[in-house]
């Protein structure tokens, strides 16, 4: 195995950051790693306009000494009452990356959510006829559909039928989980794409029950199984050019992981480029990583290529059990464990 990789600076095409003093916990995390990211909008209230997301761009930012080769690019919270006009302004504003969807109830802030996609079908058709990308969330909300089916059964309730109605759109299929949505991936037209988080690659839905309830391991769309796992990593080793890098790194504080009603996400930030390494240099693929990190997902939004490079080592390391996080403690994922490699430039953040 290969003692160091030097690639082109990764992007994270799906990152929450929140806001306030936590920007300053968080953003540093990700700028050491990577030239771009999407930032999603499920704050409170939510990021619905071109002008909250620049201001929020520029709190981002305002947490680095220097943000010249930070890039973060700002996605929109997709609402009912989102109109056509509204996407055509977003699509002319620099630094706007397309639209999130949340079906109404479906994980953290996503009250504001849509509930009938199909009463927004000409404001889709202004994304398509902009080129402005969708980005879903992509999991029903009816209690009575099991929790481990809900992904499936939103492919056939919404997205096969959107894509009917819009076959031009620029649709990407937010941390996809199971086999289902890793074999529709691989038939589906150029306009669609997927990101994959490093927990569904890692993990499967045992780990959460692991001794009793694990709930740092707790994130929507839920851990599958390990056949779904095995399919995710099929999709991923195949270096299919329209599945790439989104850590859905998700933060929350251990009080609100671990109680009565605990928070859905998992923090990878702290190392989410060096836990894909991990996975592909088990499955001596580490010739697969760029491309996945660094090249699919601009070639599919139409953005140049990074530059600049990082280098990755073959060093393990221990991970903290926490980070700070706003006066609190954070758990990231893999707290206490070891992980195989390390980023060894530019130097890792020390928080």
């Amino acid at each position: 195995m290969s003692h160091s990789i030097t690639l082109t600076r990764p992007d994270d095409w799906h990152v929450h950051f929140r806001d306030g003093a936590q920007l300053n916990d968080l953003v540093p995390h990700h700028a050491v790693r990577f030239g771009r990211v999407v930032v999603m909008p499920n704050l409170l209230p939510p990021v619905t306009t071109p002008n909250a997301a620049i201001a929020y761009r520029e709190r981002i930012l305002a947490t680095l000494p220097d943000a010249s080769r930070f890039n973060p690019r700002m996605a929109l919270y997709l609402t009912p009452q989102t109109t056509p006009e509204e996407v055509e302004l977003a699509a002319a504003t620099p630094d706007i990356h397309g639209y999130k969807l949340y079906p109404a109830g479906a994980t953290t802030h996503s009250d504001a959510g849509v509930s009938n996609i199909m009463a927004l079908l000409p404001t889709l058709q202004a994304m398509a006829d902009c080129q402005l990308p969708l980005m879903v969330h992509a999991e029903v909300t009816d209690h009575q559909v099991d929790i481990f089916d809900r992904e499936a059964v939103f492919l056939d309730s919404t997205i096969k039928p959107l894509l009917e109605k819009i076959p031009h759109l620029k649709l990407v299929i937010e941390h996809i989980t199971t086999a289902t949505l890793a074999h529709f991936i691989t038939s589906a037209g150029d306009n669609v794409a997927a990101t994959i988080t490093p927990q569904h690659l890692l993990y499967n839905r045992n780990v959460m029950f692991k001794g009793g309830i694990r709930p740092h391991y707790y994130c929507l769309p839920v851990l599958k199984r390990e056949t779904d796992r095995q399919a995710l990593l099929a999709l991923l080793l195949s270096s299919h050019p329209r599945l790439f890098l989104g850590s859905d790194s998700a933060p929350h504080s251990q009080r609100r992981k671990e109680s009565g009603c605990g928070c859905a996400g998992i923090f990878s930030g702290h190392a989410a480029i060096e836990l894909y390494a991990t996975v592909f240099a088990e499955h001596k693929a580490l010739d697969r990583l760029e491309p996945f990190a660094s090249h699919f997902g601009a070639d599919f939004y139409g953005l140049p290529r990074n530059h600049d490079q990082i280098t990755l080592s073959a060093t393990p390391w221990q991970v903290p059990e926490s980070y700070p996080l706003e006066g609190e403690r954070l758990i990231p994922l893999a707290a206490g464990e070891t992980i195989a490699w390390q980023l060894s430039h530019p130097q890792p953040v020390k928080i």
